[in-house]
């Protein structure tokens, strides 16, 4: 199908005329969309954004941008930085901002900016930024990069183990382009790649890993550099998705474990057969 060609990779399971893979028995029917986040909006958690900055002043976020650090390589050496002035360098994570701002708007919204202005950063720095989110009050880290480097495999499985354990969610985008990615690979983190159905309420779960969630991540529009806007392909827009249901999960039931709220987001997935465009619940 042409969809398949303009989907990045590790999408195809969630392709219309591939989507009957994902049909599965529901073992946790009694869970609904109004029962998981219903109400909610994402008030009274933190979500980080690691990734290129998120621009502080844009209308997109609605004044949510709470943090902005910055992280820098002194020699060898990453340090993490205040970045009070709230800069992208890139629109990257300011798109990723502006679509969890959109699901959870009562969400706070930390920026960890670990990317420079070509969309590209060092192992280390990315291993630093995220451990700082996870240390630091984050409740959702949204990670819409990784690292195909085998040797940052241990280190960030380390860090996907440490965040699982100080009950910190992570959600990753899946890379791009085929083969392995980290730390999306890893089975305590929400793994996600795109879907095509136009709609930021739809999502799929995948029964058949690595990658488990499906999501709109095709001709997305996104808030981006400067006060400005585009429209995006690619995993890095699915993630956000994700990650702004989980806050809203999150914030409705905020004694839920990652373990937790990844079933949840699986038991409250879109029915495969039927995907129109989904509204979000008003209870």
């Amino acid at each position: 199908m042409a969809a398949d060609l303009d989907l990045p990779a590790w999408s195809e399971p969630f392709v219309a005329g591939h989507r009957d893979g994902l049909v599965r028995l529901p073992p946790l029917s009694d869970i609904d969309r109004a029962w998981a986040w219903g109400g909610a909006d994402g008030s009274d958690l933190r979500v980080a954004i690691v990734d290129s900055g998120v621009e502080r002043g844009h209308p997109a976020l609605g004044g949510s941008l709470a943090e902005s650090v910055r992280v820098e390589l002194v020699g060898d050496e990453p340090r993490v930085a205040g970045d009070p002035d709230g800069i992208d360098v890139v629109g990257h994570g300011t798109a990723c901002a502006g679509i969890i701002h959109g699901l959870a708007p009562g969400a706070e919204l930390v920026s960890v900016r670990v990317l420079g202005p070509d969309n590209r950063g060092k192992g280390a720095v990315f291993a630093a930024g995220l451990e700082w989110a996870i240390e630091n009050g984050a409740s959702v880290v949204n990670l819409s990069l990784s690292s195909k480097s085998d040797a940052f495999f241990g280190l960030l499985h380390e860090l996907a183990d440490a965040a699982y354990f100080a009950n910190v969610l992570l959600v990753s985008a899946a890379n791009n382009v085929p083969g392995p990615s980290y730390p999306s690979l890893f089975s305590s983190v929400v793994s996600v790649a795109a879907h095509d159905v136009p709609d930021r309420w739809v999502y799929f779960y995948n029964p058949r890993p690595p990658v488990e969630f499906g999501a709109y991540g095709l001709d997305v529009p996104v808030a981006w550099n400067h006060g400005g806007s585009s429209v995006a392909t690619g995993n890095s827009f699915a993630a956000p998705h994700i990650a702004g249901i989980a806050a809203l999960i999150r914030s409705k039931h905020p004694g839920a474990t990652p373990f937790e709220v990844k079933t949840i987001l699986a038991a409250t997935a879109n029915d495969p057969r039927a995907t129109a465009a989904s509204d979000p619940p008003t209870t």
